[in-house]
């Protein structure tokens, strides 16, 4: 069972910015300027004319990723969980453009089609929050009369930014499932280990992510995102309060990853997406030092 924050946890009104970049990830696909005041689907844009681009990786059609709409056998039933995909989006229901498929909810992005992302419509993530306090000669670090919260973060191998280690929910995965098996994958390297360390790796942490509390639900403002896919998340806080169990693991990157530290949390972290912006949250839900 999973507590959530006294905060509402959907998607605040801010626009998206990361998906307004100059150059798509992982490509030389340019996005059209798109200004603030012109974000809104419901402003006049009419010389509004975004490139169509998906990735080969994702033409290729993959177990993860959707067929293109333009193929005859297509269908899918949007805003409804669709087989063991579900297609709903935390804001609510979605458009859809005259083709047929899904509009962005949170505006124009500058770019038509899925870029990278797999799903049309929502692409739904989890994010793992592992937390403990900072500690130093067996005392709590405070700061302004707070203690200071830690957390673990791997470094992508795609950007090199600082972010969480979470993934894509595999379909019919539940979302703890999902935290589990990301964050021993990307921050302690599970995958490596032999039969007996895997083995107790595993017992602590189905223990440790049996409880945890929901910090956000909603849309992430990722560089990814188009036109007619976005990614969504769960992130979720599991906080080792004595210290005794995670926060004991040595961590290793595991293959998406480049780097993994535990980082204090602080208001000056620049991070991969809307990743900051769920730290402040969880700042806030511990009451930990955040200046």
């Amino acid at each position: 069972m999973c507590a959530a924050v006294n905060s509402p946890s959907h998607c605040s009104n801010n626009l998206h910015v990361k998906c307004r970049n100059d150059t798509y990830p992982r490509s030389k696909v340019v996005r059209t300027k798109v200004p603030d005041d012109k974000v809104d689907w419901s402003v006049n844009f009419p010389e509004y004319a975004p490139v169509v681009y998906t990735s080969d990786s994702v033409k290729k059609k993959p177990e993860w990723a959707d067929d293109d709409y333009t193929e005859p056998n297509f269908s899918a039933k949007w805003n409804e969980v669709d087989g063991n995909v579900d297609r709903r989006s935390f804001l609510g229901k979605y458009d859809l453009t005259t083709e047929g498929i899904p509009i962005n909810p949170k505006g124009r992005t500058g770019i038509k089609g899925r870029g990278c992302l797999g799903r049309w419509g929502p692409n739904h993530a989890a994010d793992p929050i592992v937390t403990r306090w900072k500690m130093e000669d067996d005392k709590p670090v405070l700061k302004n009369g707070k203690r200071v919260a830690q957390f673990i973060s791997v470094q992508r191998k795609d950007n090199g930014q600082w972010a969480l280690p979470g993934g894509m929910v595999d379909p019919g995965e539940e979302v703890t499932e999902t935290v589990r098996r990301e964050f021993g994958e990307e921050a302690l390297d599970s995958m490596n280990l032999s039969g007996a360390e895997k083995e107790k790796m595993e017992a602590v942490i189905d223990e440790f992510f049996h409880n945890g509390t929901v910090i956000y639900k909603g849309y992430v403002d990722d560089p990814r995102n188009t036109d007619n896919a976005w990614m969504e998340t769960v992130a979720m806080n599991f906080h080792d309060d004595k210290g005794t169990g995670v926060a004991k693991f040595s961590l290793n990157a595991g293959s998406d990853a480049v780097g993994v530290q535990w980082l204090d949390i602080s208001k000056t972290l620049e991070l991969y997406a809307s990743h900051a912006d769920f730290i402040r949250r969880t700042a806030q839900h511990l009451d930990a030092y955040w200046e």
